[in-house]
């Protein structure tokens, strides 16, 4: 029996889950998603999740909340980023508490699996 790593996904809109889990399932990896940073962190997958793939605004706690909370927790867990709405100075946050990757939505396909892909193999 083969262990794939778990990419958990937190975004508010349906259609974004929806087209990372399949991109995620593509790849041969387990894939969870979530409609809320809240959900995500009552879920098991806080311990599970080899990689976490979030939008950073969100109703109710958003991507850097969640990210702190991540930090704060000491889990090693990186974390993608995804924006519609790119700014410097959230980026530069991100990055400052250890994002992995911080992406402007729209994305292509490829852009986003280079970004799994270095998380999961411990790469910046």
């Amino acid at each position: 029996m083969s262990f794939n790593p778990v990419v958990s996904i937190v975004d508010d809109e349906e259609s974004v889950r929806v087209a990372i889990d399949s991109l995620v399932r593509s790849l041969g990896y387990e894939s969870r998603i979530f409609s809320s940073a809240e959900a995500f962190l009552a879920s098991e997958q806080l311990s599970t999740s080899e990689c976490l793939i979030t939008d950073v605004q969100m109703p109710g706690m958003n991507g850097l909340e969640l990210q702190h909370v991540i930090v704060k927790s000491r889990r090693k867990l990186p974390i993608i980023f995804m924006t519609a709405f790119p700014e410097a100075s959230i980026k530069a946050r991100a990055e400052s508490e250890g994002a992995r990757s911080f992406l402007s939505k729209p994305f292509d396909g490829q852009t986003m699996i280079n970004c799994i892909e270095r998380a999961l193999h411990g790469q910046h």
